[in-house]
């Protein structure tokens, strides 16, 4: 099993979405921003070191909002999803080292973006408002 910690990232009411390159595995789908969970780190300290290599800001961690378990049939590991409740410390801009490109997304119009198939539920969660951020 393998554990992936995503970050939901709020700033003026929008969401931070990430598209994922075109040369990449699901190409251009859209994600929250995080990564595999390494051997020795917690899911947080992993979020926070994945915020930092993906888009070069420090992260403050917050609450574990969802979580859910998906299976991808071309990966043979189960995957363990961890939704963290994220903020970006201090006033620093983003920076994107690995996404094809990024947006701030309204809440409700996440149902209009292709989403990787293991953050489905959530996004229909969050734009239902049955999962409220702050």
């Amino acid at each position: 099993m393998t554990t992936v910690a995503a970050a939901l990232i709020i700033r003026e009411s929008k969401l931070l979405v990430c598209q994922r390159r075109h040369d990449d595995s699901h190409p251009l789908q859209w994600e929250f921003p995080g990564g595999k969970v390494e051997p020795g780190e917690s899911p947080a300290q992993a979020l926070v070191r994945e915020l930092r290599e993906e888009l070069g800001v420090d992260a403050i961690i917050g609450k574990e909002l969802y979580r859910t378990i998906h299976r991808y049939q071309e990966f043979q590991p189960e995957l363990v999803l961890i939704f963290f409740q994220a903020e970006i410390a201090g006033s620093a801009s983003l920076q994107n080292f690995v996404f094809e490109r990024f947006e701030w997304a309204d809440l409700s119009t996440l149902p209009q973006y292709s989403f990787l198939q293991a953050d489905n539920e959530l996004v229909g969660l969050l734009a239902s408002g049955s999962i409220q951020l702050e």
